[in-house]
């Protein structure tokens, strides 16, 4: 809804609370008239207890109609939103325009309550009700899909949004010690002796599944087989000795704690890494996958909250220019066509870009690699005998 059609309807809302108020006041005065006649055609004392509760129920009535018009300066709102780890910063400065954006449209404040941590975990307590969220902006539709199918969310919730409900992209970099002493080019070079690598746990972080899925695609989807590349994943995790819960936990090891020598993590989290003061060199590999990240509103917790307007404003306000300039200046790949064009030439450009479908898609990954017992319980499985 545009400005002029908000206003309209706030106006349209003033006449109608009005009007309400009138025929409320005259309804008052046409059920008293009787009783106001004959008292004031009764004696002094008997007039003026008439007159006092006339005086009385019009002030109860005038009252009823100034409670009326509170629609007109409606009462704060919140609003919860869970978030992956790295999505922190691009909310702080994104939350304060919406605010704005709506106390001016809608003359009414919304208080965001945020939470952010690994996408899995945050999903398993979206799931268990320990976050009541409003709005999920998670790291995966993986994430999205398995709060679905706990009844939180209606079905076809990538439908409802713009991009298939993908409002934030970006790929794996590869992040190395100063002058690279170990010689890291490419996704293979991970599986050599003496490398020690940084990475998250697929079992929390959404960070971690897109790692995983950048390895074996590097191999399946350039020619190789699924032995080559289970062969090759597992010599990558033997040279992992700690898998941390998520992506900012990784790159705290990494860059404060200066553990490891390569770190697989987010784009935007290498550049804002950057930023702020760890200025070590990184890769994007030429081949790469597409790391697209979900946003959806909690159906059930919204209709509970009352809050499903508001959340569905800030959603369609996560898509606007303004939302995903501020992704793009902390190197997210914009979804947003006419930011996308504006800083295309800011990014290392891919040569073979793959995405989750080309590998079979979330229910074929989820139960090929993620499930207990699938591959990546045997990589881990594998790992540990091989330290025996």
């Amino acid at each position: 809804m545009s400005k002029s059609q908000h206003r309209a309807q706030l106006s349209h809302d003033l006449i109608v609370g009005m009007q309400v108020c009138v025929v409320r006041v005259l309804q008052v005065l046409q059920i008293s008239y009787q009783h106001i006649v004959i008292w004031l055609k009764g004696g002094n004392l008997r007039s003026f207890i008439g007159l006092f509760l006339v005086g009385a129920i019009l002030s109860l009535a005038i009252a009823s109609c100034a409670g009326n018009r509170a629609f007109s300066q409606p009462a704060d709102i919140k609003l919860k939103l869970v978030s992956f780890s790295v999505t922190k910063v691009a909310h702080d400065q994104i939350i304060p325009q919406f605010i704005a954006k709506w106390k001016q449209e809608h003359n009414q404040n919304v208080i965001f309550e945020q939470s952010y941590g690994g996408s899995g975990t945050q999903t398993a307590a979206v799931i268990a009700g320990s976050q009541a969220a409003d709005i999920v902006h998670l790291a995966l539709p993986l994430d999205v899909n398995k709060i679905q199918q706990a009844g939180l969310i209606k079905p076809g919730w990538e439908n409802r949004s713009p991009r298939n409900g993908i409002v934030s992209k970006s790929v794996a970099a590869i992040v190395t010690r100063e002058g690279n002493p170990k010689g890291i080019k490419t996704w293979a070079d991970l599986a050599k002796d003496g490398v020690t690598l940084i990475a998250a746990n697929p079992k929390t972080s959404g960070i971690a599944i897109w790692e995983f899925l950048a390895l074996w695609g590097s191999v399946t989807l350039t020619g190789g087989d699924e032995t080559t590349a289970l062969n090759y994943v597992t010599k990558v995790y033997k040279n992992t000795p700690i898998l941390t819960k998520d992506a900012r936990e990784a790159s705290d090891l990494f860059f404060q704690k200066n553990q490891g020598d390569v770190l697989i993590n987010y784009e935007n989290e290498i550049v804002l890494g950057k930023k702020t003061g760890a200025k070590l060199p990184y890769i994007v590999p030429s081949v790469n996958i597409s790391i697209d990240n979900p946003v959806a509103i909690v159906d059930r917790n919204v209709d509970q909250h009352g809050t499903k307007k508001v959340a569905e404003a800030f959603v369609d306000f996560l898509y606007s220019k303004a939302a995903q300039r501020e992704f793009a200046k902390l190197q997210y790949r914009p979804v947003n066509p006419t930011v996308t064009q504006e800083v295309v030439s800011q990014y290392p450009q891919i040569k073979t870009l793959f995405t989750s479908q080309d590998l079979g898609g979330w229910d074929l990954i989820q139960k090929k690699f993620f499930v207990d017992g699938a591959i990546f319980d045997q990589v881990q499985a594998a790992k540990k005998v091989s330290a025996i």
